[in-house]
């Protein structure tokens, strides 16, 4: 039986889930990840969560190649901003709920929109976000959830 991720871990093969929680708890209402600490006391939104999930598993799908240490927590960090980029963009969560669910701040996620904004000037990167998005919307739907 394979070891339970410690907190904070990033899904990185289908059975990992985010800090070791299930999505189908997550789905259900279950508490904040452990290790992640909520601010002005904001319930996290699951569906912020499951689109963590689904972003880094499709990272972990097209990545090509073995990852260094550093270079899985750069990977952590691109997959995390995506995540927070499609939640404002595509399903039309607040800035303020999506800092609850990943346990930052505010400005880190506008900051994490910012930068995935930027970099979609590249087109695979363009395409793998609009990828992304596609998936979100046909599971969630255009409006706010969660």
């Amino acid at each position: 039986m394979p070891a339970e991720p410690s907190a904070g871990a990033i899904p990185v093969s289908p059975n990992l889930s985010v800090s070791g929680r299930s999505i189908a708890r997550m789905a259900a209402g279950a508490s904040a990840p452990s290790g992640v600490t909520l601010r002005i006391g904001r319930k996290p939104k699951p569906t912020c969560l499951i689109v963590f999930q689904l972003v880094s598993e499709m990272v972990f799908l097209f990545g090509d190649r073995v990852m260094v240490r550093r270079d899985r927590r750069r990977l952590a960090a691109h997959s995390r901003q995506i995540a927070m980029y499609v939640c404002h963009v595509a399903l039309s969560i607040s800035v303020d709920d999506i800092a609850a669910s990943f346990g930052r701040e505010r400005s880190t996620v506008a900051h994490a929109c910012h930068l995935v904004e930027d970099r979609r000037d590249n087109p695979a990167f363009d395409d793998f976000v609009s990828a992304v998005e596609r998936m979100v919307t046909s599971v969630f739907g255009e409006a706010d959830v969660g």
